[in-house]
């Protein structure tokens, strides 16, 4: 798990300058999910998020057909990426849980966003859109999803 520097995320440049899995892996995993279900490069996807309990970071949104799931590490089981999740925040901070939600929000609306206490794409140095576009761009969406549901096949 990577821990950002302290002030990091308060600092825009900073943040602005973070390589991209970092960028979208801790602190603007929402605009990525946002971004994917405008034109999701495979159908059947829908967000979800973690959700800390009180008291606790370690936040996360991400694309999900149920299965494999996509955020910043690419494609993966969906069971995986949460297991990810959990081990590492709960290494950094004991009695760490949450819960998983359905997003049944626009993830690339500001308000929608500042209610839920996530900075809105109008709220960074410069847009997160284009950025996000590029990096789905990056991935070769049926090859990817493909070996994670091949993994998923040999799980079951």
């Amino acid at each position: 798990m990577y821990i950002l520097k302290h002030g990091i995320k308060k600092d825009p440049v900073r943040r602005w300058a973070l390589p991209d899995r970092i960028f979208f892996g801790y602190g603007a995993c929402h605009i990525l999910a946002g971004v994917y279900l405008q034109k999701p490069p495979l159908q059947g996807f829908y967000a979800e998020r973690i959700i800390p309990a009180e008291g606790f970071a370690g936040g996360h949104m991400y694309v999900t057909d149920g299965i494999i799931a996509f955020d910043f590490h690419g494609y993966s089981l969906r069971d995986r990426l949460l297991a990810h999740h959990r081990k590492g925040w709960s290494a950094h901070s004991p009695g760490w849980s949450s819960v998983i939600e359905d997003v049944d929000f626009d993830a690339l609306d500001t308000e929608q966003l500042n209610a839920r206490k996530m900075l809105g794409p109008d709220q960074y140095l410069h847009d997160p859109r284009p950025r996000a576009v590029d990096f789905i761009g990056r991935r070769d969406h049926a090859r990817d999803g493909d070996r994670a549901r091949r993994l998923a096949n040999r799980h079951c």
